[in-house]
This record gives structure tokens, C-alpha cells and sequence, in this order.
């Protein structure tokens, strides 16, 4: 049985997902997480969502609790941190991988509340969560954290709110990488590309009005690499890796896992 995370305690925050033909980004990490032998914390706002993953991690023989948690409040994510320690004892490994878009667009279309609801999911509540398990990594003297940004970051896009906060990620990675390098913790981000997720097709197609299909053709097509989109699997084996003991000369690392759209220039 593969063991590239034997015996170490994952959190994966967003850990159930929106419904949907395709596996989620958040629920995908989770259980290939688990296959690889982590103990992992599903963490999701709805917990009937985060139960659904638990029952196919443990169909696979694999080890996992739901904890239900609202990431963007400070006392949620200190209790997450300490019923990671409570159940397993120490906490190896933190995925943050909520977040949102949508009601976006320039900063005059673009409202106060909306600019808050997406800082607040998207930004503030890794903020939040590394406070919390950070002291316990401290304390173990290591720890991998695996921020989901996106391409958005990067690359030109007419969302404001989602763009700035994804490149707020990054910078809030790289600055964590570089506070906790001496104390062996790792802290790298993945990038998505376009990505056939539950969140990203059905709200998506339903924010359009487009058909799910003519929006999935649409979104491979823009994609270099043949094959088109990516999915939620494509963004689990990288987090693997960077989570994983393989990379552990690896930190404050933006990686794109987009099929090169980000490698687009002019």
C-alpha cells in the first residue's frame, strides 16, 4: 500500500465540496491524502458535505474525522488546531483550500461587501488557520502548509477581488516559508489553471447562463496543453508532492498546475 504520507496528520480545510459531476479540489487532496497513509482532518463549513468524503476514505481503508469549522472565524480555527491535536497529536500537514469568486469585476462594479466576503474566505482565513496550527509545527520543530492560490494571481483577469487576494496567497506563503524555514516548516502555494471542478463548472455555468458542456468546451479550449482543463486530481498530486517528505527541499514555491496557460506571454 503506497506510504508517501505514512502516519502523518493532514488538515484539509474546504475538505467536502460543491455538488457536481467531477470531484472537488479540496475532497480529491483528502483522499488521495488518506491512500498515501495521512490520518487526515476533514475540515468543511458544511459537514454533510465533509461526511461524504469521510465514508469514501474509510470504503478505502483509510483513517480520517470530519470537523466542522467556519475558517474565516478565529475561534473555529483554534478549535480545529485543537482537535487535530486531541485525535492525532500532532499536525504534520495544513491545506487551505477554501475559497470563493463570483459578483466580481472593476473597482467601480465591485462591492464593499463583496471585496470583504472574498478577502475574508480566500485570504483571512489561511491567516487564521497558520496562526492557530503554527505553534503546534513550531513546537514539532516541522511541518509542510499547502496554500491553493490560482493562475488568477498571475495572469490578467477582470476579477479584482479574486485576483488581489489570490496574489495576497502568495505573498502570505512566501512570507511564512521565510519566517519558519530556520524551524523547519515548509510553506508552498499551488496555482490552478482551468480546472473541470464541481465550484468551477456548475457555478460557473449557472453565473453565465451557459451550458455546462458548451462551458467546458469553452475553458479546454483555452487551455495549451492537449487534453484541455485539468481537474480536482491534477491539484491533489501536486499538493502530494509538496506536502509530501520528497519535497522537503522545497519551500515558498508558486507552482502552476494550469497545462501552461500561465506560461502565456503576449
Amino acid at each position: 500500500m503506497p506510504n508517501r504520507l505514512k502516519s502523518k496528520a493532514a488538515i484539509v480545510t474546504g475538505a467536502g465540496q460543491t455538488p457536481g459531476d467531477t470531484v472537488g479540489n479540496g475532497r480529491a487532496i483528502s483522499i488521495l491524502f488518506a491512500r498515501e497513509g495521512a490520518r487526515v482532518m476533514l475540515v468543511d463549513r458544511n459537514p454533510a458535505s465533509a461526511e461524504e468524503t469521510l465514508a469514501i476514505i474509510e470504503k478505502e481503508g483509510g483513517t480520517a474525522f470530519v470537523c466542522q469549522a467556519d475558517i474565516t472565524k478565529p475561534d473555529d480555527c483554534r478549535k480545529m488546531a485543537a482537535a487535530c491535536m486531541e485525535r492525532y497529536g500532532r499536525i504534520d500537514i495544513l491545506v487551505n483550500n477554501v475559497g470563493t469568486g463570483g459578483r466580481d469585476g472593476t473597482p467601480v462594479q465591485v462591492t464593499e461587501e463583496t471585496w470583504d466576503r472574498v478577502f475574508d474566505i480566500n485570504l483571512r482565513s489561511m491567516f487564521l488557520t497558520c496562526k492557530y496550527v503554527l505553534p503546534h509545527m513550531e513546537a514539532q520543530e516541522s511541518g509542510a502548509i499547502v496554500n491553493i492560490s490560482s493562475i488568477a494571481a498571475v495572469c490578467a483577469t477582470p476579477m479584482l477581488a479574486y485576483k488581489t487576494s489570490k496574489a495576497g496567497v502568495n505573498a502570505f506563503t512566501h512570507t511564512i516559508a521565510m519566517q519558519y524555514a530556520a524551524k523547519g516548516i515548509r510553506a508552498n502555494c499551488i496555482m490552478p489553471g482551468l480546472m473541470n471542478t464541481p465550484m468551477a463548472i456548475e457555478g460557473i455555468s449557472k453565473a453565465m447562463n451557459i451550458d455546462k458542456e458548451e462551458l467546458i468546451k469553452r475553458r479546454s479550449k483555452a487551455v495549451p496543453l492537449k487534453g484541455g482543463m485539468g481537474d480536482g486530481w491534477d491539484t491533489a498530486y501536486g499538493a502530494l508532492f509538496l506536502a509530501s517528505d520528497e519535497a522537503r527541499f522545497i519551500t515558498s514555491v508558486m507552482l502552476p498546475i494550469d497545462g501552461g496557460q500561465s506560461a502565456r506571454i503576449g
